[in-house]
């Protein structure tokens, strides 16, 4: 899942980026309304999770254009005003949730996961395909019933690849869903992650490689 984080407070939006990237999440942080436009222009995000009262552009206004759009980005508003006149405004001008300051992170998380699981088709909390099943909340993998041990990327790269039903996934698609904005688009970071899931993944190999288009779990 790529999210973006709207928060003027460094402190703050740095430690909810820190916190989701440990979620397997691909999280980039604007830090103010001209960063987030920016961001939402040249890149695909699942979420958004946007402060409402920012420098620059108001957040009710990065939300409108993002409605404006018509892209699948959802939008969470994560502020400090938090009654239910403010509730009901962000709701209006499109905003798909709205949670308010403070709030348990726990919950963050899992609004976040709803809001992603809605920029596409409805898929149910475990996927499984062939001999593999990827619990998605708990983030665990299994292969015929044994748990693999498997990193934060490797795992988001599973959920992709499940996620496709067997269709190709290119190096490029997941270089943009599970890695940020800082990743080198010349890297070989995918290959090299892709290499070692499916070395964890046992044999017969699962993850097969499609040349010249990308990869597939058949």
């Amino acid at each position: 899942m790529r999210v973006l984080v709207v928060e003027d407070e460094p402190m703050l939006a740095d430690t909810i980026a820190t916190g989701l990237r440990r979620e397997a999440m691909a999280v980039d942080v604007a830090y103010d309304g001209h960063g987030a436009l920016e961001r939402t222009s040249l890149n695909d995000y699942d979420v958004v999770v946007l402060d409402r009262d920012l420098p620059g552009v108001h957040g009710d206004e990065i939300c409108r254009e993002i409605v404006r759009s018509a892209a699948l980005t959802r939008v969470l508003m994560l502020t400090a005003a938090g009654a239910v006149d403010d509730r009901v405004n962000g709701l209006s001008i499109g905003a798909d949730d709205y949670l308010g300051k403070p709030f348990a992170f726990a919950e963050l998380v899992a609004r976040i996961r709803a809001l992603g699981r809605r920029t596409a088709p409805a898929l149910p909390p475990v996927l499984e395909r062939g001999p593999l099943r990827l619990d998605v909340a708990r983030r665990q993998a299994f292969r015929d019933g044994q748990y693999i041990n498997l990193a934060r990327k490797e795992i988001a790269v599973l959920e992709q690849l499940l996620r496709a039903d067997g269709a190709v996934v290119s190096a490029e698609r997941l270089l943009e869903k599970v890695w940020d904005e800082h990743a080198d688009p010349f890297t070989n970071v995918v290959r090299v992650t892709v290499m070692t899931l499916r070395r964890k993944l046992g044999v017969p190999a699962v993850v097969l490689t499609v040349p010249g288009a990308g990869y597939r779990i058949p």
